[in-house]
């Protein structure tokens, strides 16, 4: 009996031996079993087909995924997109709403440095990237992913601030970057082919045609470029703003407004007509670009210069930035002294190149941030201003911390100035004027 079941022992144990063998010399595992293999990757994604296609890919590729949307205030159906996301795959799905943050950390900063980047663009999509890009970080650093992902494209600066932003908060993540992937981009000439791929994979499209241009929205603007508009001599076609109206068909009756400031930064916002205010910083944001979008204000198109060394030409809309831009100015020039403004807009042209390089997480904008922010103790006050067809016109201003004298500067009261003092004061700037003509007549005398 025992004879039998040490016989019966070894038997199984041979078969047990023998299975194995064959599972490890020719099993193959499955697309499913391979996924968790080469870790998770936290996804950028915004639901639109190129990042629904990289999420599909990411898996294909052997990847766990998981989605991550920001609401920085764009037009989003953010329940449509969890789910789409959800449905494609994705281990999980974090929509985040960050637009008091995006308001309070990132464009209150860029309306006290006035930053404006190569004299006309208010930086609307590059000061949106740190804001999303450290909430990728935080999500990959909290879920132990060792990976992060976006659909940004190979030929833009997007790529540069997010991954500058990612390297900064997360040393040690590896970025996957698809339209730099030759296997991808080879793969991926273009929309069609993104299209195809998707209708193999069961990846829900938008059944109405695509505008012929990018798009991109938050709520410091609406930027558009490529397609069409590749061509700088195009014009921008009439149904291409969806922030602010024509000027055109903007109302007859202008909508004055007060805006104050403390520490450089609105505080309220009122409608000095209908009594109407604001005064929390997302609302105060979100009601300037009601009423600027109603007058058709902050819109141009400009061709810039990319960091990565190409011109290229973008359309955008800034209504509530450009109110504020404008009433900003005002007050700062009316409370602060005149060589510190001079040497604070040089830091505010400095600003506004990292902002748009993508180095906000650098220790020199930290720098420049923080004697920005020291800059604007004394502004304070209220702006009286006009926004009528396109334009914003200033009305007034007032301010306790105003370093502007009435009597000082009137041409009807003396003051405490002594017009004699201005002789001296001219003669003593002509000393280097007239020696430098002095040398001219010198040298034309001797030709």
């Amino acid at each position: 009996m025992l004879k039998t079941f040490y016989n019966y022992n070894v038997f199984f144990f041979h078969c047990f031996f023998f299975f194995f063998f064959v599972l490890v010399c020719f099993y193959k595992p499955t697309s499913l079993e391979k996924m968790s293999s080469k870790g998770t990757v936290v996804l950028a994604y915004s639901g639109g087909l190129d990042t629904s296609c990289i999420l599909v890919w990411l898996k294909e590729q052997g990847y766990d995924v998981i989605t991550y949307l920001a609401n920085i205030g764009q037009d989003e159906d953010f329940e449509a997109a969890r789910k789409k996301a959800e449905s494609l795959g994705a281990k999980k799905v974090f929509i985040d709403d960050l637009r008091s943050e995006f308001v309070e950390e990132f464009i209150w900063p860029s309306v006290q440095a006035n930053a404006m980047y190569e004299d006309r663009y208010l930086l609307g999509t590059s000061i949106a990237r740190p804001c999303i890009a450290r909430r990728q970080v935080q999500i990959a650093r909290q879920e132990g992913a060792q990976f992060v992902s976006h659909g940004a494209t190979g030929k833009g600066n997007d790529q540069i601030r997010f991954e500058l932003t990612c390297y900064a908060l997360y040393p040690e993540v590896k970025i996957i970057a698809p339209w730099r992937i030759p296997e991808f981009y080879n793969r991926f000439r273009g929309r069609k082919d993104l299209m195809e791929y998707a209708e193999k994979h069961g990846i829900p499209v938008p059944v109405t045609p695509k505008a012929p241009w990018s798009m991109d929205a938050n709520l410091m603007h609406i930027s558009y470029e490529s397609g069409i508009l590749e061509n700088p001599k195009s014009h921008a076609p009439s149904d291409l703003y969806l922030m602010t109206k024509n000027p055109e068909d903007a109302p007859n009756t202008p909508d004055e407004l007060e805006i104050e400031f403390k520490k450089g930064v609105p505080v309220k916002v009122t409608h000095l007509k209908e009594g109407k205010t604001k005064d929390t910083p997302l609302d105060i944001f979100c009601y300037l670009n009601e009423v600027g979008g109603k007058h058709g204000i902050g819109r141009i198109d400009i061709v810039e210069n990319r960091f990565i060394g190409m011109k290229s030409r973008g359309i955008y809309e800034t209504p509530g930035g450009t109110i504020l831009y404008h009433a900003h100015l005002d007050i700062e020039t009316f409370t602060m002294d005149r060589e510190v403004r001079r040497i604070k807009q040089g830091l505010g042209i400095k600003f506004s190149e990292l902002l748009y390089n993508g180095f906000w997480y650098s220790p020199e904008c930290e720098f420049v941030r923080h004697c920005i922010d020291k800059s604007q103790e004394n502004v304070e006050g209220k702006v009286q201003l006009s926004v009528f067809k396109g334009h914003v016109y200033i009305l007034g201003r007032e301010s306790p911390s105003s370093l502007y004298n009435e009597e000082l500067v009137s041409m009807d009261v003396q003051g405490d100035y002594d017009p004699c003092d201005a002789s001296g004061f001219i003669r003593i700037n002509a000393v280097r004027l007239r020696e430098h003509h002095r040398l001219q007549g010198e040298a034309q005398l001797k030709q």
